[in-house]
């Protein structure tokens, strides 16, 4: 038997987002999803929508102590921005200031850390209708929020973060069309993601320049991509993706700077982001100091086996195909590959490249449909979640031990939730959520978490 110990003070715990636990009570205004689920309910699984989710809001006494029960000493959750400020006065809501002060102050009692994400893809309706992150305008409103939650919080709050997975709103709403507003235009798109990074950068300038003592940071959604071979093309192409879907948001947010190569590509199909000089100063002047990593799954790509077609809408499947690798070991809920390792190479990459900056697995997670065929005594019996979880801090593991400054272990995610257009599809909580009566029941992996958490090491 092998034992994995892990460096003292190891964060161990999950992440949720408001969105998808806290349901829309007290709320006035609408989200990005609320819209989009009244327009179009078909697009969602079973026309489920985000209206009460795991009902957080008024179960999160109960849910912290379940916390507890599962070995948290940390736990990362979300800020609505539509529950906390008024979006046609920009006032902020007295209630959502005290359910979150009691969320917080519950947590801070059972020794459970908060770490408070800004925005996990929950723009408001009214600012989406400004242009949500295409407009300078609302990236202004949202440094006002961000630096309302700093005033509010900010005395017992030490770790906070930008956004949560900044690229997949990009993808989702401006390129792939599994995100409203479901446009299909890369310069719209790349006008988002560069206005997301300059928004990130003077969130953290308010932070700084107001002198709180704490971290602040961004979690970004890292894929590697492998190439199918070791022939240049391949290789070429598993560069150009790790271009778009990995340094597009790491690079500028971590070293201030855009890659040059990226620029070159941008400026080729005349899709450079209209930006200023004082935007890139402080792009480079404002930098994250931690970074939060979800990781779920590599990238496999080959090069390209047709000419593209250069009159179609720009992607970057322009420069690559995607490959399935033969004999790859997946979740066939999610239609994801299982690859362990790729959470190891991501580690080396940030200590190689980006100077080892501190770091955590901010999300790691394994989705299954119908869990309650593995009810075994009335305990959902996981272990296929325990082999999941297992395998990737064992490669964490080994990371750490060749210097990697990783702090830290977060599940996706803490119960069973809503899942954007998912809805409940998929589970992946260490606590099974009852969606009709709300009864929580904590899963064979939970307790398992709390035997790793509580000795910070593992068995294999």
């Amino acid at each position: 038997m092998t034992k994995y110990v892990f460096p003292e003070d190891f964060w161990w715990g999950s992440a949720a987002s408001a969105t998808q636990t806290e349901g829309t009570d007290s709320i006035k205004d609408k989200t990005i999803w609320d819209k989009w689920f009244e327009e179009e309910p078909n697009r969602f699984f079973e026309g489920v929508g985000p209206n009460h989710t795991s009902d957080f809001y008024h179960q999160f006494n109960e849910d912290i102590k379940l916390m507890k029960e599962t070995g948290h000493n940390s736990f990362r959750l979300s800020i609505s921005w539509t529950r906390l400020m008024d979006q046609d006065t920009n006032e902020v809501n007295q209630e959502a200031v005290q359910f979150y002060n009691h969320v917080i102050n519950e947590l801070k009692e059972n020794h459970i850390e908060p770490f408070v994400n800004l925005y996990h893809f929950d723009m408001p309706y009214k600012k989406q209708q400004q242009g949500g992150f295409e407009s300078l305008e609302v990236v202004d409103y949202y440094v006002d929020y961000a630096t309302k939650c700093f005033e509010l919080f900010g005395d017992r709050v030490k770790y906070w973060f930008t956004f949560n997975e900044p690229i997949v709103p990009v993808e989702g709403g401006y390129l792939y069309d599994f995100h409203y507003p479901n446009i299909v235009d890369a310069k719209r798109g790349f006008q988002v993601a560069f206005n997301t990074v300059l928004a990130n950068a003077k969130v953290i300038q308010s932070y700084k320049e107001t002198g709180y003592d704490g971290k602040i940071g961004i979690i970004l959604n890292l894929t590697p991509s492998y190439p199918r071979s070791e022939n240049e093309e391949d290789v070429k192409a598993a560069e150009i993706a790790d271009l778009f879907f990995n340094r597009s948001f790491l690079d500028p947010v971590t070293k201030g700077e855009y890659p040059k190569a990226l620029v070159d590509i941008l400026k080729n199909h005349e899709l450079v982001p209209t930006y200023t000089e004082d935007n890139l100063k402080t792009i480079k002047q404002y930098t994250v100091d931690l970074l939060g990593v979800n990781y779920y799954q590599p990238r496999r790509v080959k090069a390209r086996d047709t000419v593209p077609n250069p009159n179609a809408p720009f992607f970057p499947e322009y420069y690559f195909d995607n490959y399935e690798m033969p004999g790859r070991k997946m979740n066939p809920y999610r239609g994801w590959e299982i690859y362990p390792k790729g959470i190891y190479d991501i580690m080396i990459n940030l200590k190689d490249n980006y100077n080892n900056i501190e770091s955590f697995i901010s999300e790691n997670g394994m989705g299954v449909e119908n869990e309650a065929r593995f009810i075994e005594d009335g305990q959902i019996n996981d272990t296929y979640r325990i082999d999941f979880v297992k395998s990737h801090l064992i490669w964490l593991n080994k990371a750490i031990k060749e210097g990697a400054n990783c702090t830290g272990y977060h599940m996706w995610t803490f119960m069973d939730n809503w899942s954007w257009m998912n809805a409940y599809k998929n589970r992946y909580g260490f606590i099974s959520v009852d969606i009709h009566t709300m009864k929580r029941t904590i899963k064979q992996s939970g307790k398992w978490f709390k035997e790793v958490s509580s000795s910070n090491s593992l068995n294999d």
